[in-house]
């Protein structure tokens, strides 16, 4: 029964997925039709945005190719792929399929939205528990990885629960406490449509209805109101052990609804005067450190200043969604407004830190910095535009002869990195070694993104191009009658 229930839960989330693909495609059997790959990769690819590499065909060989870049994707996500072998999915095994696809809903649906609310409940979220800086994810051990991961899945559970429980203690009895009897009566379901959209539901009414009439009530209104997939039946849930993984899955999806309702004015200045105060907050420890550490030593400034971005990151994490909001400037409040310009701030004020801790590097690091900050800058200027190719041939070519200057120090560079004697006259460490390997990583970054050969091809295109031009101009020298029938010649050409 619970292997019944899984398939039909889980074959109707992927369909709704599947819905906002390029090309929609209906699973029917969700055993067979995942045997050929372009199901998992065309549901993996909605669900990460990114476009996947796959064989077209459908023999066996193709089919292979196809599973095992699904596979060697999820694996990239650092997601635990216990006992899951190509072969067992092409032969349509049903634990390992329905295995796979839970996997994949935990990870894409269940932890994404409950990432958010991991930081509400106060739950060790890998978002909430790290800096965006990668030099400190870096310096991780995959071991601890793990484990971080591990507990997470905990916590994304837990999460969902609490905020189920939240949604349902609104109406006084409907009680919550896990996946699985509590959603028995339908009442949980309702309770969460009346929180999200007063006035569809009347409790009082369902309270004196049977369980399959009130989860066939709950169901119909979260359709065709909420526009939430049905995933479920009546019959799936009203019986002794509902199954854990289909309820989740299907709550999971009123989490989503909440995120998409437009909040109320009133909550949006509450949580912009939340977010004014932490912001003003960080201004001042951000002050008070800089006078503290002003005659530590450059291995201790740079410490401090990963510590306060480590806790700066993690607590930042709550008000994202209204600091990150896309409303341009004249639809901001006022209040909203002065949040934006205090976030700058803030920001423009670490990246100041950061920048003269970059000049304070002990030689000859210093110098390695400067050189990678200039490359990098280079690196992410735009082309010049190409309508205009003798423009364009100078720029390109001003550009080539700086990068080329530049690279030519890139081998020494490169080498005094890496015989760099990290330690001072007392033996203590000059420079942290997260530092060190993020000046390493990006430099490789450099080898491995020259863009030499790549503005030499524009610079030979616009060059190739500008000379059509001359040539085309040399040999339209007699005359073509009037000068409406000239300009239509060229705008053809």
């Amino acid at each position: 029964q619970r292997e019944f229930t899984q398939k039909k839960t889980f074959t109707s989330w992927i369909n709704s997925i599947l819905a906002k693909h390029t090309s929609p495609y209906v699973v029917s059997d969700l055993y067979t039709d995942i045997q050929q790959g372009h199901l998992l990769l065309d549901l993996l690819e909605v669900l990460s945005g990114q476009h996947l590499p796959r064989e077209k065909g459908r023999n066996t060989f193709q089919c292979r190719s196809n599973i095992e870049n699904a596979l060697t994707f999820l694996k990239s996500r650092s997601l635990k792929l216990i006992n899951i072998h190509v072969a067992d999915i092409i032969e349509g095994k049903p634990s390992i399929v329905l295995g796979l696809i839970w996997t994949i809903i935990f990870h894409f649906h269940i932890e994404e939205l409950a990432r958010t609310l991991a930081c509400t409940y106060n739950q060790p979220s890998p978002a909430c528990s790290s800096a965006v800086d990668s030099s400190s994810k870096a310096s991780r051990s995959a071991k601890k990885s793990a484990k971080i991961k591990e507990r997470w899945k905990v916590s994304a559970t837990k999460a969902l629960l609490l905020w189920a429980k939240e949604q349902c203690s609104l109406h006084g009895s409907v009680s919550v406490t896990d996946f699985k009897s509590s959603w028995r009566s339908g009442l949980a379901f309702l309770a969460i449509i009346q929180t999200l959209r007063p006035g569809l539901v009347d409790l009082e009414k369902a309270k004196a209805r049977s369980n399959k009439e009130n989860l066939k009530e709950a169901f119909r209104i979260a359709e065709l109101e909420l526009n939430i997939p049905r995933l479920l039946e009546p019959e799936d849930v009203d019986v002794v052990n509902p199954d854990e993984k289909s309820i989740m899955t299907y709550v999971a999806q009123f989490l989503q609804y909440s995120k998409n309702l437009p909040e109320s004015e009133e909550d949006m200045q509450e949580k912009v005067r939340e977010a004014m105060g932490w912001l003003a907050e960080q201004e001042k420890k951000l002050a008070k450190l800089l006078v503290e550490t002003e005659n530590e030593t450059y291995y201790q400034k740079y410490k401090e200043m990963m510590s306060f971005m480590e806790t700066f990151n993690q607590e930042k994490i709550p008000f994202l969604p209204v600091l990150s909001s896309k409303r341009g400037e004249d639809e901001l409040s006022e209040g909203q407004q002065q949040m934006r310009e205090e976030w700058d701030k803030v920001i423009s004020q670490i990246n100041e830190w950061k920048a003269k801790l970059d000049q304070m590097l002990p030689s000859p690091l210093d110098r390695i910095e400067a050189w990678l900050q200039e490359v990098e800058r280079l690196q992410a200027e735009d082309l010049p535009d190409l309508q205009d190719p003798f423009k364009a041939m100078s720029v390109f070519r001003e550009i080539i002869v700086i990068f080329k200057g530049l690279m030519d120090c890139f081998d020494s560079h490169l080498d005094t990195l890496q015989s760099f004697k990290n330690e001072d006259e007392k033996n203590m460490p000059l420079v942290l070694p997260e530092k060190l390997e993020e000046m390493k990583r990006r430099i490789s970054n450099v080898r491995s993104t020259n863009p030499s050969t790549f503005l030499e091809y524009h610079y030979g295109l616009c060059s190739a191009i500008a000379n059509e031009v001359k040539l085309k101009l040399n040999i339209w020298d007699m005359k073509y009658g009037a000068k409406e029938s000239v300009e239509s010649l060229l705008e053809n050409w």
